[in-house]
Parts: structure tokens; C-alpha cells; sequence
């Protein structure tokens, strides 16, 4: 049953029902919800459009939806509780709790503490390693810890903010061990219970009663097409979380409660409490901030800024293939905002979100909708743009005699933390395909004398890339290195971090 309320503030229930359906048509998003809490109150928790393509059912507050990287903040949360406990401290080293832990850096190995798996300053690149679960893929818990050994830092240590979900896989493991719970367990019976999220689960495959849950949705070749779920349980710590408005809500009233219950149990100490809250490393801030920022920076799984004259924010985002979700706190204003949705188009929850905010903050209707709307097409055609471009020199290239023989470039090649992925021709066709990684198959098509594209057969992912071969002087294939070809790819394709090495 929707709940149909007033807003305390400027802008009202039929506005906001009408934002949200403009929203809708203007990203060409199926599904959204969206809750808003004020004043230790809800105020708004309502779906509007449908789950799925497929089955037209109305989505509402009440329906599942993959938080993501919101499930950060539990993750940390779950931390801190263990500090309480005293079976952990944040500046722990982590070979403390995971003697095998082992970094490229001796000296990064032995400093490395449990704080710095959970602040993004590990060194290492944007969504380092997110191929080993992303899209899901067969790598598990032991294999992360293993091969993150081979990753490269592109930073020194602690210099710089570069977003790494492997290392929350990694904090997710420390959970356990010093806990005796899985993540999984962990989250459900130590937080999300007490709180009171009553439908929330720490993973999808937890998920016993599918009868009201979206279906991820996203563009493929022009197309909005309905994809499959896709997450690999072994990066639930990371993002596994499925929830819907309602427990959102719940779970932002407890944390601007000061992480007190509504029954009156305080979960952390308001020492622990403040610190997941404090700026561990720091971002900048745009000189065109719309919000008159003066300090951004991440917590402990949290974003933290601060809004128009000093309000605290302290926020996430989360995506998915096929869906991304906002979750927004303000709790100087007591206002917590909410926007789940089953299509990955960030510009959709950021319309919402900003234009309520924008109310209680006391700014003059700045018409969001259309300022993002008009981004959004832009950054579209840029995209398509290149990679027509890209797929016009293929065509070109069929016919030409100036690419390397097929056989000297077929065959195996090995990562060492991504493994063995296999170029074979089949008729007329090169195809290219990963052992770990299943659904990464597709085609693999001349560019130029070095250089192919690999075209993906799931058209969905938006992740073309250029593959450039090394060769020695007999004209073979040594080694290979790939590059999306468009920055529309999400970065947890993270192709550039592989070094294929030609094993026969």
C-alpha cells in the first residue's frame, strides 16, 4: 500500500509525484522509488512507474531493489561494532586479522591497516580488480585476497582517493574472522534486525520471496532492454544488500538517531558512531559547486560534504548493471532522502534527490530536469559519437591486408590476477573469451596493424574495447593490453589493469 503524505517544506506531495514521472520520461527509467524523511518523520515513500518491462507491475515502497554500494556503510558500521567490542581496532594492521594479505609493496603490505580497506587510499586505480566479480565471475573471498598481490598502485600510498571495492571485499572478510559470523549473517542478525528493516537481505541470493523485486535495466546498441541480476556474492561487503524504500528509511532514521533504535538500543558507542562520520581522505571541490561546498571527502563508508553554509551531508550512491541507488542524509536538517531505481542512469536519482533537497535548503526552483536531461543527451551522443567513429575504421579494415596473420595472434593469454582469457578463430570469425569470467565472450574485429576491437556479444555491458597487441620480430603476438573505447563504460571493467601475456 502506498503512503500518501504532505511535505513539511516547499515542495509538496503532487509536485514531487509529477517530478518523479517527468523523471521517469525524461532518462527513460522504468522504475523509481523514492522515500523522504523530516523531522524524525516520514514524510513521502512511494513508486512510481513499473519493476520490470517484462511484467508492468507497479513498482512501490515496499519493492526490492540492489542498493549497491549503499551496503558500504553497513559494512562499516559492522566494523565499528566489532571496535566496541575490542576485537578490533581501525588502525589495525590488517595481516593482523589475514596473515596472507600481500600487496605488489612489502612496505604498503606491512603498514596496510584495516582503516585504509575501507577509505579508498590504498594506491591502487579507479575499481582496481573489479573484474573479478564484475560482472559476476567465478572468482571467490580467498582468490581476491590472493590476487590482489598483482595489482599495480598508480599512486603512493594514502596520497590520493581512488574508489576499490576489492578492499571492502577484503574488510568483509576481517568482519568474519575476528566476528565469527559471515558478512552475510553478520549484517542481518547484528544490524538490519534490530533496526527493524524487515524485508532488507545482505545478498541476493538471500532473497527467498522474489514476488515483489525490480528487474535491472540499462541500454544496449540504442535499446532499453531488460538484463538479468548480475552480482557475484563474493563483493556482497562491497555492494550486496537488496532493500527497498521503506527499510532505507528506517535505516536512515536510526543512523540520525544518533544509532539508537526505535526501541531505545543503541547499537554503537557515540564514539564509534562519530567516527565513521569524520573525513578520512580528502576530495576536491569543484569551483563550480552547486552546493557552495567548502570541504568533500570520504568517511568510513560514507561520502561527507558539507551544503550551503555548513550542513553536514553525508551520503552514497550505488550502482549495479541495470540499476543505481542514492541514499542522502542531512542530518543537521533531520532530512534523509532515498531514490532506488532499476535503470543505470545516475543523472535520474540526482534530478530527484537535488530538487528536494533544494526545498528544504531554501533554494529557488534550479529546474534540475532540465539542466541534467540536457547533460545526459550529451554525454550520450559524445559517446555514440566515438564509437561510431570507431566502428566505421572496422568496417574499413575488413578488407585490408595491412593486419598480422590470424595465427599469430590466436591462442592463450594470461593475466595474473585475471587469468587465462582465449582468442580462437571460428569460420571467419576471431572470438574471444575468458575462463573466469563466462559471460566476457565476443568477437574480436581489426582496427588497425596493432590494435583490434573486441566487440562483446552482451550487448549490455556498453564495455567495447581496443585490444593492442605487442609483437616480436617474427611478427607473433606476445602480449596484449585492452582500453574502453568510450568513457560511458563503467570503470569496474577495469580492462586497462590487465597485462596479457601470450602463453603459446
Amino acid at each position: 500500500m502506498l503512503m500518501c503524505m504532505t511535505l513539511s517544506a516547499q515542495i509538496d506531495e503532487a509536485k514531487l509525484d509529477q517530478l518523479v514521472e517527468n523523471t521517469l520520461k525524461t532518462f527513460d527509467v522504468p522504475g523509481i522509488s523514492v522515500g523522504v524523511i523530516k523531522d524524525g518523520k516520514v514524510v513521502y515513500a512511494k513508486g512510481h512507474g513499473v519493476r520490470a518491462l517484462s511484467n508492468k507491475k507497479a513498482m512501490d515502497n515496499s519493492t526490492l531493489v540492489g542498493v549497491a554500494s549503499n551496503s558500504k556503510g553497513f559494512t562499516c558500521f559492522a566494523l565499528a561494532m566489532m571496535v566496541d567490542e575490542g576485537k578490533l581496532n581501525w588502525d589495525d594492521k590488517v595481516r593482523q586479522h589475514i596473515p596472507e594479505f600481500k600487496l605488489k609493496d612489502a612496505w604498503v603490505t606491512e603498514q596496510f591497516t584495516v582503516r585504509d580497506l575501507v577509505t579508498h587510499r590504498s594506491g591502487m586505480g579507479l575499481g582496481a580488480g573489479d573484474l573479478m566479480f564484475f560482472p559476476e565471475a567465478s572468482f571467490e573471498v580467498e582468490d581476491v585476497i590472493d590476487n590482489v598481490e598483482h595489482l599495480e598502485a598508480e599512486s603512493s600510498f594514502r596520497s590520493q582517493f581512488a574508489y576499490n571495492n576489492n578492499m571492502f571485499i577484503i574488510a568483509g572478510e576481517v568482519l568474519k574472522r575476528v566476528s565469527g559470523l559471515s558478512w552475510e549473517e553478520f549484517i542481518e542478525t547484528k544490524i538490519m534486525k534490530p533496526v527493524g528493516m524487515i524485508s532488507s537481505k545482505a545478498s541476493y541470493n538471500r532473497v527467498t520471496d522474489k514476488s515483489n523485486i525490480i528487474e535491472a535495466h540499462t541500454y544496449a546498441d540504442g535499446q532499453l532492454v531488460q538484463i538479468p541480476h548480475d552480482w557475484s556474492p563474493t563483493a556482497n561487503p562491497a555492494g550486496g544488500i537488496v532493500s527497498n524504500v521503506d527499510d532505507m528509511l528506517t535505516w536512515a532514521q536510526f543512523l540520525m538517531n544518533d544509532a539508537v533504535t526505535v526501541k531505545g538500543e543503541r547499537l554503537l558507542s557515540e564514539k564509534q558512531f562519530n567516527e565513521l562520520w569524520q573525513l578520512q581522505t580528502p576530495l576536491k571541490v569543484s569551483p563550480n559547486d552547486s552546493y557552495n561546498s567548502n570541504f568533500r571527502g570520504y568517511g568510513l563508508g560514507w561520502f561527507v560534504t558539507d551544503v550551503k553554509g555548513g550542513y553536514k551531508q553525508v551520503y552514497h550512491t550505488g550502482g549495479l548493471l541495470g540499476t543505481v541507488t542514492q541514499f542522502t542524509m542531512i542530518p543537521d536538517l533531520d532530512l534523509a532522502i532515498v531514490v532506488l531505481t532499476n535503470q543505470m542512469n545516475g543523472s535520474a536519482f540526482n534530478t530527484i534527490t537535488n530538487t528536494i533537497k533544494d526545498s528544504y535548503l531554501g533554494y529557488e526552483n534550479r529546474n534540475w530536469i532540465d539542466k541534467l536531461g540536457r547533460n545526459n543527451k550529451e554525454w550520450y551522443q559524445y559517446n555514440d559519437s566515438i564509437k561510431t567513429a570507431v566502428f566505421n575504421q572496422v568496417a574499413k579494415m575488413k578488407t585490408s591486408s595491412n593486419m598480422p596473420k590470424v595465427a599469430n595472434i590466436t591462442g592463450t593469454y594470461k593475466d595474473a590476477w585475471f587469468g587465462n582469457i582465449t582468442i580462437n578463430q571460428k569460420g571467419n570469425e576471431l572470438r574471444i573469451a575468458s575462463e573466469k569470467s563466462k559471460t566476457l565472450i565476443g568477437s574480436v574485429l581489426p582496427y588497425n596493424a596493432t590494435t583490434y576491437v573486441v566487440k562483446w556479444d552482451n550487448r549490455s555491458y556498453d564495455a567495447d574495447c581496443f585490444m593492442q597487441f605487442s609483437f616480436n620480430e617474427k611478427g607473433q603476438a606476445v602480449s596484449a593490453t585492452l582500453k574502453p573505447i568510450a568513457p560511458v563504460t563503467d570503470f569496474s571493467f577495469d580492462f586497462e589493469d590487465l597485462k596479457l601475456i601470450k602463453q603459446d
